[in-house]
């Protein structure tokens, strides 16, 4: 069985009280990584102020039209970024399916855990030009009676 001390064990993300001990629930091995992972990826660049480097730019293609020059520039932007922020991790594979539904391009990123070899993948949806909520019209709240 290989070695996973190097995985770690940290606070879980997000964060979590344990119901039965009152502590944070904690993470451990690949699912520390995995969180890991999603954390750098919601994480914007100088977000943090003593490590301006770590995170992502995923937030900055928000508003980008769906072709496959920005969405390739978007794979290779997120797979340098993960690579240089989560050491416990090589070979990051990133694959993006816009067919789901309009408006939502789903990230998938496999990568390999260093330590142990073993592949796992996260799935993250990305929403794109994103439409406000359209508003209930409510007569009562927008017609009244003339002052007499």
């Amino acid at each position: 069985m290989p070695e996973r001390s190097f995985l770690g064990t940290g606070m879980k993300f997000p964060p979590q009280i344990n119901p039965a001990t009152g502590r944070f629930a904690v993470s451990s091995e690949e699912e520390s990584v995995k969180e890991s992972v999603y954390l750098i990826l919601m994480t914007q660049k100088t977000e943090r102020f003593l490590r301006p480097q770590f995170g992502s730019d995923l937030m900055s293609y928000t508003f980008m039209d769906i072709n496959i020059t920005s969405v390739n520039m978007m794979v290779r932007s997120l797979t340098e970024q993960i690579l240089s922020n989560e050491p416990r991790i090589q070979s990051v594979t990133i694959t993006t399916d816009e067919q789901v539904r309009e408006g939502c391009l789903l990230v998938n990123i496999d990568y390999v855990i260093k330590s142990s070899q073993e592949e796992d993948r996260l799935t993250v949806p990305f929403y794109l030009n994103a439409a406000p909520e359209e508003e209930a019209y409510e007569p009562e709240l927008y017609e009244t009676e003339p002052f007499e």
